[in-house]
């Protein structure tokens, strides 16, 4: 579905991403894994058009470099960012409506779906989301994504400041949305959720791939860990 070729990415001057290349298959989950400042967050941002980039990023033959984020968007990639953007002042239920594409028509999610998937969500449908907790709204974001019915879904960090049991949560969903159908790409820190959670592994190290293979290989190498990941 998406094949990355030679993928470069700046912020100004600085050179951010260097020839960074990978494949996500329809319904896999893939883990980019690597420390902080190792280029994982802008590899994302490039793939959705909000760096500058350049090189070849192929969403089912069609080339994204060069395209606004919307473009990419409508074309069935979500992306949940780190920071999570939830709209504060607006309901959960609201919230959600934004997310909405073409008016829900031939969508594979619905309200329904979404409220069933996190019945927490249902119960504060009418609270504004800026009240929510942590993972109320790593929820929220998530489901909000969901409802542009999106093929490959971006996230990223979405454990970030969670608490163990949400975690646990969170992994859940993402193993029920690939039997949705759906492609993730997951950008995480936590190796234990990636590993167990995962197809396909890739490590990055300042700013190219240094890895890719199994779960079960990246166990099996720990000088790949302790160079790329271990802090």
């Amino acid at each position: 579905m998406l094949n990355i070729r030679n993928l470069h990415a700046y912020y100004g001057k600085s050179h951010v991403l260097h020839g960074v290349e990978f494949d996500v298959r329809p319904g896999e989950i893939v883990a980019l894994l690597g420390r902080n400042g190792s280029g994982r967050s802008t590899t994302a941002k490039a793939i959705m058009g909000l760096v500058e980039s350049h090189g070849s990023v192929d969403w089912k033959g069609q080339q994204l470099v060069g395209r606004k984020a919307y473009e990419v968007a409508h074309l069935g990639i979500g992306y949940v960012p780190e920071n999570r953007d939830i709209f504060p002042t607006l309901t959960v239920h609201q919230n959600l409506l934004l997310g909405q594409k073409g008016a829900g028509k031939g969508s594979r999610w619905s309200f329904d779906d979404m409220y069933a998937m996190f019945p927490r969500l249902k119960e504060r449908q009418h609270t504004e989301a800026g009240v929510l907790s942590g993972g109320e709204q790593q929820m929220l974001t998530l489901c909000r994504t969901l409802m542009g019915d999106p093929e490959l879904i971006i996230i990223d960090e979405p454990t970030e400041g969670l608490a163990p049991k949400i975690v646990e949560l969170v992994a859940e969903y993402l193993q029920k949305l690939k039997a949705r159908g759906l492609s993730v790409l997951l950008i995480e820190q936590k190796l234990t959720i990636a590993l167990n959670i995962s197809d396909r592994t890739l490590v990055m190290g300042h700013g190219s791939i240094v890895f890719e293979g199994t779960p079960e290989a990246l166990k099996a190498d720990p000088a790949i860990r302790k160079e790329w990941l271990e802090v």
